[in-house]
């Protein structure tokens, strides 16, 4: 069954994210916003079906988020999650181990903007348990 995309920002919704969709649980789709290579500031727009969110991970280079549509979630490890809603800005300091993604109940949409590109890598870690999702977002 092929599931329709809601509209739920400005933004364009791009396509669905099958390069990373192994560090996601449940389907995610990527816009790149940027084009201009000389700028060197990779921002994408990445949408969220209800209840997906991308495993564990950290950027060595940090990392900030505004969320511009429905309503997500975003937790350090260690800490308690953040709800996250249209106009929220999260900022993600070098190498902090983390996960985000939709509320169960709702799409999600975020501008992701990569700091110190030149630098930053991702590290992939483990999947977010539907047992550490369901104490995240109760």
């Amino acid at each position: 069954m092929e599931t329709a995309v809601p509209k739920i920002s400005d933004f364009p919704t791009g396509e669905e994210n099958t390069a990373y969709a192994q560090y996601f649980s449940g389907k995610s789709w990527l816009a790149p916003l940027t084009a201009n290579k000389d700028l060197n500031v990779p921002i994408n727009n990445v949408t969220f079906e209800p209840g997906s969110r991308n495993n564990w991970h950290s950027h060595t280079g940090g990392q900030i988020l505004i969320a511009v549509g429905g309503a997500g979630y975003y937790q350090e490890r260690g800490k308690k999650a953040r709800r996250i809603e249209s106009g929220d800005i999260v900022e993600i300091a070098p190498n902090v181990e983390h996960w985000h993604g939709a509320a169960p109940d709702s799409w999600f949409s975020h501008i992701a903007i990569t700091a110190n590109p030149q630098t930053n890598e991702n590290q992939w870690l483990e999947p977010v348990s539907d047992e550490q999702y369901a104490e995240a977002v109760k």
